[in-house]
């Protein structure tokens, strides 16, 4: 097959024609026609659990549509066959974790051959022997759906808990067993997080539970080993605020949180006493974010309050977390973004991003002096691995740059050496000088400089001829990193340039780069990514219609707005569990996520300012008659992050006024959520698909060049 002889813009196939049914909605004097709303389903919470409830109109329409998608795809099931086989050849198939130490022993995780989930494992420190602690490929039998949330040992090392989603929904149920061997308990816990955590003392568990709404707003502990009633220890009563729990660093405390977007607080809970009640360290206040670390010695506090738009580190006595006893100790730099810390015995760390570029910062808490672990590529991306242990000099880390694989790094924070654990092993090979890796910066419409990260194949002859996926996200302030991904070589190999737009709603260029992108000034971010394609395009690294936009979840909301905004700039497009029913979400406080997420959007049922900015970018209220690109669509029904229906109501519509030859193609996972298909190598079958329908859309070559 080749893309003279097939093209996605020569179909015989009949797309379905979703029935209408309009829904009149008032808010504010406005009135807006919604013909796809009977696509939600009345009962979407028992959905979530049961995919057999769906309504059986909803059920046709989406298996029509996935029907329609395999057709119109059928012929490039050799090339989807071809990348998947290509990706899958990149990952080592016995692949294993670098092991944590932890008192007497060593954990970690690793894959047998054809494994799809892996197996948990530790041994002791003066062995080479493992035990199996938990074998998830065995757990997963039978499943259509499998995700392991949390495994979590005893202080001891006697028992073992953890936590399984098997629909996708995000509601995890707990289990637990002897390490010794012994079959495992359901605790009776099927709502919660996943997240599970151990109190000192080895016998109590803490978890969160979610509500009818799937919020997760409830902390419960209890005796696991006992009949005893769980005990509610925190209820958080506000829907707009999520709740999280963890360990704190020398594990002193069990840490509550309750956030949101900007604002947020935190309790401690001594990890000693299994009675304890919580502790508030400071109360929440509108716009201050704060987060708490502790060493036996003093408290280390992360916050942005006085005007510390990037944040700055406080420090205060043991035993006095609270905000009258902060010191400043770390003080504010504007666009020097503080990511985040570690704590140990003799050092505090913390990472720092600055003109878009990670950077670990160790600091003697004795002495003050400071030195930062410096790197030679262009563009990279760090991440601070964690531990049990807490008295020790090893930091342990990741490092990878878009041409260099992944490796697990651990540096001695007194001696300065390095010693790299582990080198992500690509077999079926990988030479870092095949590729290029450029960080430039383009100027958006306002004059705003915005970075673009570029990778490609060295020798790619840049005079406008090559293809190009355009990545972007935009949104929380979460910034896409500059790491290697083994999946998109199959694109980079095909004559591809990867570029991801480090746009404004990320934290790429500090934090005033997100609220740059955000409630009032939303319609930047929009703005900024198809800037960076027009750019792009004017300095020959590509041309108009042989871009790729390419997004996820708010990313999806990106390259729906940009595609409203220019559809011949782009040759495809892929939204991938796209937020695109922006203003009907945001509207509806009974969703998982609405009130947490007013501070991010706005809140469009209070505010009239509010409801008139998301209509003017929302992509489902934003569709005209026009020749749009083929458009690829992927959803979950059991998703409660970007529920089924905005995917399904957004490809009826953008159909509907499809004035083009090309396909709108949507395929829904029903058994699945959020985050696609499970398992190491079946998920890579969903990324096949999208980097097929790329390559065909574009006419790129269907063969890597050698």
């Amino acid at each position: 097959m080749t893309h003279d002889t097939f093209s996605l813009f020569e179909l015989t196939a009949t797309a379905p024609r979703a029935r209408k049914q309009p829904l009149s909605i008032c808010l504010h004097g406005k009135t807006r026609i919604d013909d796809y709303a009977w696509m939600r389903a009345d009962n979407w919470q028992e959905v979530m659990a049961d995919a057999a409830a769906l309504p059986a109109p909803i059920r046709d329409h989406l298996e029509a549509e996935n029907a329609y998608m395999e057709t119109v795809t059928a012929p490039l099931s050799d090339l989807k066959t071809a990348v998947f086989e290509e990706m899958k050849g990149r990952i080592k198939d016995d692949d294993s974790s670098v092991p944590a130490p932890h008192d007497d022993y060593l954990y970690g995780a690793r894959f047998r051959p054809g494994d799809q989930y892996g197996l948990y494992f530790r041994r002791a420190k003066d062995s080479v022997d493992d035990t199996v602690l938990l074998d998830a490929d065995a757990l997963a039998q039978g499943c259509t759906y499998f995700d392991l949330g949390d495994v979590n040992h005893s202080p001891k090392h006697d028992w073992l808990a953890y936590s399984l989603d098997k629909t996708g929904s995000e509601d995890y149920a707990v289990y637990l067993r002897k390490i010794d061997g012994a079959e495992p308990a359901a605790l009776g816990i099927t709502k919660s997080t996943g997240n599970l955590i151990w109190a000192e003392d080895n016998e109590t568990l803490y978890w969160v539970e979610r509500d009818d709404n799937h919020r997760p707003c409830k902390v419960y502990r209890r005796n696991v080993h006992t009949d005893a009633a769980p005990e509610l220890v925190y209820e958080e009563t506000d829907p707009g605020l999520f709740v999280g729990i963890g360990n704190s660093d020398a594990r002193q405390f069990i840490e509550i949180s309750a956030h949101d977007h900007t604002s947020g607080e935190t309790l401690l809970i001594n990890a000693r006493d299994p009675h304890a009640a919580p502790r508030m360290v400071e109360p929440r206040s509108a716009g201050h974010e704060y987060s708490v670390h502790d060493h036996p010695d003093a408290f280390y506090i992360i916050t942005n309050e006085g005007g510390a738009v990037d944040f700055k580190i406080m420090r205060a006595p043991a035993g006095h977390p609270e905000r009258a006893a902060w010191e400043e100790f770390i003080p504010h730099r504007p666009g020097t973004l503080i990511l985040g810390i570690e704590v140990f015995q003799n050092f505090m760390v913390r990472l720092e991003r600055k003109d878009a570029l990670p950077q670990i910062i160790v600091h003697h808490i004795n002495t003050g002096e400071e030195h930062v672990i410096t790197f030679d590529d262009a563009a990279y991306s760090l991440g601070f691995m964690g531990g049990y242990e807490f008295d020790t000099p090893w930091l342990r880390f990741t490092y990878s740059s878009p041409v260099q694989p992944g490796q697990v790094i651990d540096y001695n924070m007194e001696t300065r050496e390095r010693i790299v654990r582990k080198i992500t092993q690509v077999p079926s090979g990988h030479n870092p000088d095949d590729y290029t890796c450029e960080r430039i910066h383009i100027q958006a419409r306002d004059g705003e400089s915005i970075p673009v990260t570029l990778l490609y194949r060295s020798g790619l002859k840049l005079d406008g001829s090559a293809p190009c996926l355009l990545y972007g996200y935009g949104s929380y302030g979460i910034t896409i990193p500059a790491s290697f991904r083994t999946s998109i070589l199959s694109l980079v190999d095909r004559g591809f340039i990867y570029a991801i737009a480090h746009i404004r709603g990320s934290k790429a260029k500090g934090y005033d780069w997100y609220l740059k992108g955000k409630l009032e000034t939303k319609q930047a971010t929009f703005d900024d990514y198809v800037d960076c394609g027009r750019a792009l395009v004017a300095r020959g690294y590509t041309s108009k219609g042989h871009i790729v936009a390419h997004g996820g979840s708010a990313g999806g909301l990106l390259v729906g707005a940009a595609l409203n905004q220019a559809p011949g700039l782009f040759g495809a497009v892929i939204g991938a569990v796209p937020f695109v029913d922006v203003l009907t979400t945001m509207s509806d406080k009974t969703l998982p996520l609405t009130p947490p997420e007013w501070p991010e959007w706005g809140n469009p049922v209070s505010d009239s300012q509010a409801y008139d900015r998301i209509a003017s970018y929302s992509p489902y209220d934003n569709i005209v008659d026009a020749a749009y690109p083929p458009v690829l669509i992927t959803g979950g029904l059991s998703d409660p992050r970007v529920t089924y229906w905005e995917p399904a109501k957004w490809a009826a519509k953008l159909r509907e006024h499809q004035t083009g030859k090309a396909p709108i193609v949507l395929k829904i996972n029903m058994d699945a959520g959020h985050q696609g298909e499970s398992g190491r190598y079946t998920r890579l079958k969903e990324v096949a698909l999208e980097y097929a329908f790329a390559i065909a859309a574009i006419g790129a070559p269907e063969t890597p060049k050698a």
